[in-house]
């Protein structure tokens, strides 16, 4: 486990890579100006806990999962100054596809995705991807699903975001499938639905859409776990 102690803990100029690795937390970590991704999850890596962490101004991404990775939690971060921010599966090619298919399964809940542009995760194939009580603040878009991914989008806070959810983004030929439900929208575009996707396997607590923007402003982010 990586866990940073109070408010100032911070990597910079460097981010960190975890790839054929299981079991692993990242708490309360503020990591920006990386050469690379922030963070990168890959190799089959699983199990994994990105929890209240801060991450901003990175060469690639922010927090990318990908390469057969699978049963992945990031939870109470912030996500800022920045473009493309999470992405969920690597490529559209039928071999990276078939290594990801059955895998990518992680669940994003309590993120302030703050002014970021993209990627809130983009997603391929993976199936299901749980989006909720996320506060989405001055972003191109939200979620996007791809490659017959399927997304549970629900409970979440969405404010001034031009396109909320897609269904088909980029150079992605094949669409994905995308559910929302309960999610709160102020001066926000419509969001794109498509198909049905499965529920998840585990139990949860869902926050009323409406208090998540104050909730995760409170929060998210490092010298702020509880």
């Amino acid at each position: 486990s990586l866990i940073g102690e109070g408010s100032q803990a911070e990597l910079s100029g460097s981010g960190l890579q975890l790839s054929k690795v299981k079991n692993v937390i990242i708490r309360n970590l503020a990591i920006h100006d990386s050469d690379n991704d922030a963070i990168s999850i890959e190799g089959e890596s699983h199990h994994i806990w990105v929890d209240h962490c801060d991450l901003a101004r990175s060469h690639d991404g922010l927090l990318d999962i990908k390469h057969g990775s699978d049963l992945v939690t990031v939870s109470w971060c912030r996500f800022h100054d920045h473009h493309k921010t999470c992405l969920l599966g690597h490529s559209d090619k039928p071999s990276a596809l078939a290594e990801d298919k059955g895998k990518l399964r992680v669940t994003y809940h309590h993120n302030f995705f703050d002014g970021s542009q993209t990627r809130h995760p983009r997603v391929r194939i993976a199936e299901t991807v749980h989006i909720f009580n996320n506060y989405y603040r001055e972003n191109e878009y939200g979620a996007a699903s791809t490659n017959d991914a399927g997304l549970l989008v629900e409970g979440n806070y969405f404010e001034q975001v031009k396109a909320p959810t897609h269904t088909k983004y980029g150079d992605s030929k094949e669409p994905g499938r995308l559910v929302e439900r309960l999610n709160h929208f102020v001066e926000s575009g419509k969001p794109e639905t498509a198909g049905s996707v499965k529920e998840v396997p585990y139990k949860y607590s869902l926050d009323k859409a409406e208090s998540v923007a104050a909730m995760v402003r409170e929060g998210a982010g490092v010298g702020k776990v509880t």
